[in-house]
């Protein structure tokens, strides 16, 4: 349609944004099965070398990190990961959405593709599915990156995501829902509209809605996710190399939490990645490429 025609491609909006890339890649649609649920994953290619493995925050998905893998795929193999009920992997049929579920499925994609000694990078919903693997799975684990996430969350960013979430989910055009997605980053429309076509879905009836399981959206929909108390004890048995990213205006990830978190993690590092608020890939790619570009190469 006319709005995502004149939305920019990855490529035009990587330059716009000052990423830094070695060349236009477009990345594999992939799919694996992992305890009978099919799982939709990007592969970027330069397969052989270290192994990044990407994880995105609920309601998002795979292509959230795309301005990321873009800047680093020349170096490393990238996979982003569509988790269960996002993007193209499957529902769970039973609405299982806890952390276990996710925990699981991590460790089932990783045994099916045969990845050893992998670099785990996780926003959000996504950092504490990596960091509870990786507590679980150190063996597995060669370095680990936690981008805006922690045990503790403040209850006003994620009151104001909730409230987000719940909009109505069902707009007549794609427009509309550009807006919506304009009004809540800030980003600009022609970003929005080039990036909106891997989040939303059109319905058979003509309307739009979003690329992810209702029940997601849903209050009460899913059952509690874990007592902070237990996530501080699957960070306390993390040993590996460990770099974890805020974004300067973060209404969901505190400075208090991080600073936590670097004296639980022994040799652990921290960065705030500025003008960037709790999506952080999403608000300040360049300046996230940055930071990775700067510790990644001591753990690799």
């Amino acid at each position: 349609m006319a709005t995502q025609a004149q939305g920019l491609s990855l490529f035009e909006a990587a330059r716009r944004m000052g990423v830094p890339f070695q060349r236009e890649v477009e990345p594999q649609d992939k799919q694996v099965t992992v305890h009978g649920m099919n799982f939709h994953y990007l592969d970027w290619g330069t397969e052989g070398r270290q192994p990044l493995v990407f994880l995105h925050g609920n309601s998002q998905q795979a292509h959230s990190w795309d301005f990321i893998s873009l800047a680093l795929c020349g170096d490393y193999h990238c996979m982003a990961l569509d988790a269960r009920g996002h993007g193209d992997s499957d529902w769970a049929s039973q609405g299982e959405y806890t952390v276990d579920a996710y925990v699981r499925d991590l460790g089932g994609f990783v045994d099916a593709l045969g990845l050893e000694q992998i670099i785990l990078v996780g926003h959000s919903m996504g950092g504490r599915t990596c960091y509870v693997y990786t507590s679980q799975h150190p063996e597995k684990v060669k370095a680990l990156v936690i981008v805006d996430s922690g045990p503790r969350a403040i209850s006003a960013g994620i009151s104001r995501m909730d409230q987000f979430k719940q909009l109505p989910d069902l707009l007549d055009t794609y427009e509309e829902f550009t807006d919506r997605v304009m009004e809540y980053t800030g980003r600009p429309r022609e970003q929005v509209a080039g990036a909106l076509k891997h989040t939303i879905r059109q319905k058979p009836d003509g309307k739009w809605t979003w690329k992810y399981d209702k029940l997601l959206r849903t209050p009460g929909g899913t059952p509690p996710g874990w007592e902070p108390d237990r996530l501080w004890e699957c960070i306390q048995k993390i040993a590996c190399p460990t770099f974890i990213v805020r974004g300067s205006d973060s209404d969901v990830f505190g400075e208090d939490t991080m600073e936590r978190m670097l004296q639980t993690i022994p040799g652990s590092q921290a960065i705030t990645v500025p003008n960037a608020g709790h999506l952080v890939a999403g608000d300040n790619p360049s300046g996230l490429v940055e930071a990775l570009q700067g510790w990644l190469p001591s753990v690799t």
